[in-house]
C-alpha cells in the first residue's frame, strides 16, 4: 500500500467521525454581526487545533479573538493556513429547513449555517492532518492556522493584527479559507480577489417622521433626498460617475485573457441557477461576459431603507433615508482612496448632508498563476478529482488576501469543498459529504508534496 492509499484509507474509515466533529463546530454559534457566540466557538476551535498536537493561543483583538496554532514538522518549510470561525446571520429562519446550528445530514449533505463557509474547511484540513499523523507520526512539514473571526464583517482588525504578529506568521506560502468545484465539478483555483469598499450613505432631514399631508409640500423628504444623491453614483449605461473611480486600474493582460478563455461559457448556467433573463451592458456570454464579471469595478445598491414598508398604507414623510452600497476594486484600486473619491463627488453634487460610514474594506490581491506553489496545488488536486484544476486570475468576491500577499509575501492558493449549490450566506447552508472527503484528501497531498 503506498503512502497516499494508506491516507486515503484513514479518511474513509474515519469519515463519520470527522463529520461528527464538524457538526459540533456548526452546531456552535459564532454570528460575527450578532457577536453571538465568539468567544465560545474561538475555544472550541483551538481545542480542536490542541487535539492535534498544536502549540495553540487565543490572541485578542479589539473585536473577536484570533486563534493561532502552530506544530512543527520534518521538513524547513512552513505552510500557513488561512480559516475564519465566525458566520452570517442565519436569517431569515423560516426559510430553513432544518434549524441553522442544528446540523442535518440529509441526501449526501450536511446542512447548517457556517457549515461551508468557512467551518467545513476547517475540520476538513484537520482531517486532512489526522491522516497525515496516522501514517507517519509527524507532519511533513511544519504548520501554522491562523484562523480568525472577523472575516464576515470585512476582517476589521485583521490588518493590524497581521501587522504586528509578522514574526508569529512567517512562513513560504498559504492556503486560503475556501475554495471549491464549478457546475461541471471540476475543482477551480482562484488566483486572487477583488477588493471592496462598504459603505452606508444616511441622510437625516427632520427630527421625525411627518405626516405626509402636512410635510408633503413644505418640508424636506429624506428618501428622496438620498434617491437624488445615489442617482449622481452610476449612469444608465453602468458606468460609475464618481471621478477618478476608473483612475490606476490594471487591465487584465494576456495571460488572464488565456486562462479566462479556457474556462467554459457561464451564460445559460447563471441564468439557469439564478434566474435571470439577461445581463447588463448588452453582454451575451463568453469571454467577454467572463472578463467583465471580474475585471470591471462595480457600485451595488445592496440595501436601502426609509419610512414605512410594512403592509397597507400609511401616509409619512420621512425623516431619514439609509443606503448600504458596495464597490468592488480591481487591482491596482484602493478602498481609502475611493472613499475620499466618493467623499468629495458627494459634496460637489451638492450632498455634503448625506453622511458616509466606512463599513469595512480590502484592497484587491492576487497571486501569479505560475509561481510553484499554484502549480503544486493543482498538480496534486489531479488524482483526487482525477482532471485537470482550472486556474482563475481573479474571482468577483473579495476578503482580506491582500496582507497575506503583500505583507507577509507568500502565494496565496484556493483549495476546498465549495459547489454552485452550498448556499453559503443563505437559509440551507450545505457541503456535500464526497467534496468534504476529496477536500481532506487533496490537502494531505498538498502538505505532503509541500514539504519536499
Amino acid at each position: 500500500m503506498t503512502d497516499y492509499e494508506k491516507i486515503d484509507t484513514y479518511l474513509e474509515t474515519n469519515l463519520n467521525k470527522s463529520i461528527a466533529e464538524l457538526s459540533k463546530l456548526v452546531a456552535q454559534p459564532s454570528v460575527g454581526a450578532q457577536n453571538l457566540g465568539m468567544k465560545e466557538c474561538a475555544a472550541l476551535v483551538a481545542d480542536m487545533l490542541k487535539a492535534r498536537g498544536f502549540k495553540v493561543e487565543i490572541l485578542q483583538t479589539p473585536g473577536a479573538p484570533v486563534v493561532f496554532g502552530e506544530r512543527k514538522g520534518k521538513s524547513d518549510k512552513t505552510l500557513l493556513i488561512y480559516n475564519h470561525y465566525d458566520v452570517q446571520p442565519p436569517e431569515p429562519l423560516e426559510l430553513w429547513e432544518t434549524p441553522p446550528f442544528e446540523p442535518s445530514l440529509r441526501n449526501g449533505k450536511l446542512y447548517g449555517r457556517g457549515v461551508g463557509d468557512d467551518k467545513g474547511h476547517i475540520a476538513a484540513r484537520l482531517f486532512a492532518i489526522d491522516s497525515l499523523l496516522d501514517a507517519d507520526g509527524d507532519l511533513p512539514c511544519s504548520i501554522k492556522f491562523i484562523i480568525e473571526g472577523e472575516e464576515e464583517t470585512s476582517s476589521v482588525h485583521l490588518y493590524d493584527f497581521i501587522a504586528g504578529n509578522k514574526d508569529r506568521l512567517r512562513a513560504d506560502a498559504c492556503i486560503w479559507e475556501f475554495g471549491s468545484v464549478d457546475h461541471r465539478d471540476v475543482p477551480m483555483e482562484y488566483l486572487g480577489l477583488r477588493g471592496i469598499c462598504y459603505v452606508e450613505l444616511s441622510v437625516e432631514t427632520a427630527a421625525t417622521d411627518v405626516h405626509s399631508g402636512l410635510g408633503g409640500s413644505i418640508f424636506p423628504n429624506a428618501a428622496w433626498r438620498l434617491v437624488w444623491a445615489l442617482n449622481t453614483l452610476k449612469g444608465p449605461d453602468e458606468r460609475i460617475l464618481v471621478p477618478g473611480f476608473y483612475d490606476g486600474i490594471r487591465p487584465p493582460s494576456r495571460r488572464d485573457r488565456e486562462l479566462m478563455s479556457a474556462l467554459p461559457d457561464i451564460a445559460d448556467e447563471y441564468k439557469s441557477r439564478f434566474g435571470v433573463k439577461k445581463f447588463i451592458k448588452g453582454l451575451t456570454g463568453g469571454l467577454d461576459l467572463r472578463i467583465e464579471e471580474v475585471f470591471t469595478p462595480t457600485c451595488t445598491i445592496c440595501g436601502l431603507t426609509s419610512g414605512y414598508q410594512g403592509p397597507g398604507s400609511k401616509t409619512v414623510l420621512p425623516a431619514r433615508a439609509s443606503a448600504k452600497v458596495d464597490f468592488r476594486l480591481v487591482p491596482d484600486q484602493k478602498p481609502d482612496d475611493i472613499l475620499k473619491k466618493l467623499r468629495a463627488h458627494l459634496d460637489t453634487q451638492g450632498f455634503s448632508d448625506v453622511q458616509i460610514t466606512d463599513l469595512g474594506g480590502d484592497a484587491p490581491a492576487r497571486t501569479d498563476p505560475d509561481d510553484p506553489f499554484i502549480q503544486l496545488v493543482a498538480k496534486t488536486s489531479e488524482e483526487v478529482y482525477e482532471m485537470p484544476m482550472q486556474l482563475v486570475p481573479l474571482t468577483g468576491g473579495s476578503g482580506p488576501s491582500h496582507p497575506f500577499v503583500h505583507d507577509l509575501g507568500l502565494p496565496v492558493a484556493t483549495a476546498g469543498l465549495g459547489h454552485p449549490d452550498g448556499r453559503a450566506h443563505a437559509p440551507n447552508e450545505n457541503i456535500r459529504i464526497d467534496l468534504y472527503l476529496k477536500h481532506a484528501r487533496h490537502m494531505a497531498r498538498i502538505i505532503s508534496e509541500f514539504a519536499k
